[in-house]
């Protein structure tokens, strides 16, 4: 599939790459320790990143004082699996070169349903600062050459954890599989409990 660089236009829909207007440096120090194995590793909260300056900083020009959590989704993967979304933006720090998948909320049928044909690939170079926005549809970065990645992820506290109480009435509620999280899977990732509405190929890159 065509990728394109997340400084080309068509970024424009997903998101913006904010790589000027904040120095990361102490983070990418952090991220550039933790692990990136084979497989991908997900965890919502680092204390170390947590404390940086920066992690202030971020809460208050990016999420308007609310407060926030800073964790990190690394490793290797070459597939989309599924696409999630938030009900707010999420801001991405790529400590190593990296590929996203993603699409738009406003694609999603009736039946929640997607087509994976209309998802677009954009590579991130390694020390870009970038904001998704919360109609953007993501998963896990995808690896470039194979190789790992390393890649932080902010999102307001408590985003991804368990859910306290399962709600029934809407028909969007069968998505929610976490805190923020609402997740439509293709029926080759198995992943337990998911809604499988992804249609057509499960995209590899």
């Amino acid at each position: 599939m065509k990728i394109m660089n997340i400084t080309d236009a068509e970024y424009s829909a997903y998101g913006r790459v904010l790589t000027d207007h904040y120095d990361v440096k102490d983070v990418l120090e952090v991220m550039s320790k933790t692990e990136a194995p084979d497989h991908v590793v997900y965890y919502p909260s680092i204390e170390e990143m947590e404390v940086l300056p920066i992690a202030k900083v971020i809460s208050e020009s990016l999420f308007g004082g609310m407060p926030i959590q800073m964790g990190y989704c690394n490793g290797t993967c070459n597939k989309l699996n599924a696409v999630e979304y938030h009900r707010c933006s999420e801001i991405g720090i790529a400590q190593t070169d990296l590929i996203l998948l993603l699409g738009k909320q406003q694609d999603i049928e009736e039946d929640f349903t997607y087509d994976t044909s209309k998802i677009e690939a954009f590579f991130v170079p390694a020390g870009t600062v970038y904001e998704m926005y919360a109609t953007t549809l993501h998963y896990a970065p995808s690896s470039v050459d194979g190789k790992p990645y390393r890649n932080v992820v902010i999102l307001p506290k408590g985003t991804n954890e368990d859910l306290q109480a399962v709600p029934t009435g809407a028909p969007e509620d069968r998505l929610l599989v976490a805190v923020n999280k609402w997740l439509i899977a293709h029926e080759e990732a198995k992943i337990e409990g998911a809604f499988n509405g992804l249609k057509g190929e499960n995209v590899t890159v």
